[in-house]
């Protein structure tokens, strides 16, 4: 039902930066880019996430309560994912662990302080 995701940004270069070295582990790559705007997938027809300076030109915020979850296929790629979000410069929002049955995610605050999580099940 996804088809994307969008968070506003407020410094655009080091946004794209984060996220080109962050979702390559993921296997995902840049397929749409405007000055404005740039979107990754694993594959044009697959959900992706992107990020923009906002269209209104105001200040990028953060969405409370907002996350945006990102699904792998192993415990070894979450704690990879997560790790090197935190190597570029992202927060912890809760180290990569069970949360309940099969559930193995790690959490995690982009450039911007977007959350995110990295899951597998």
């Amino acid at each position: 039902m996804i088809g994307y995701v969008t968070f506003g940004t407020n410094n655009f270069d080091a946004a794209a930066k984060f996220y080109d070295e962050l979702l390559e582990g993921m296997g995902a790559k840049r397929f749409m880019e405007m000055e404005t705007f740039i979107a990754w997938s694993v594959s044009p027809g697959k959900p992706s996430l992107a990020i923009a300076k906002p269209f209104n030109k105001a200040v990028a915020s953060v969405g409370n309560g907002t996350m945006v979850a990102l699904s792998v296929d192993s415990k070894d790629k979450v704690n990879s994912i997560y790790n090197k979000a935190i190597e570029l410069g992202g927060s912890d929002e809760g180290q990569p662990g069970l949360r309940g049955g099969t559930f193995y995610a790690g959490y995690f605050r982009d450039l911007d302080g977007n959350k995110l999580n990295v899951f597998t099940m």
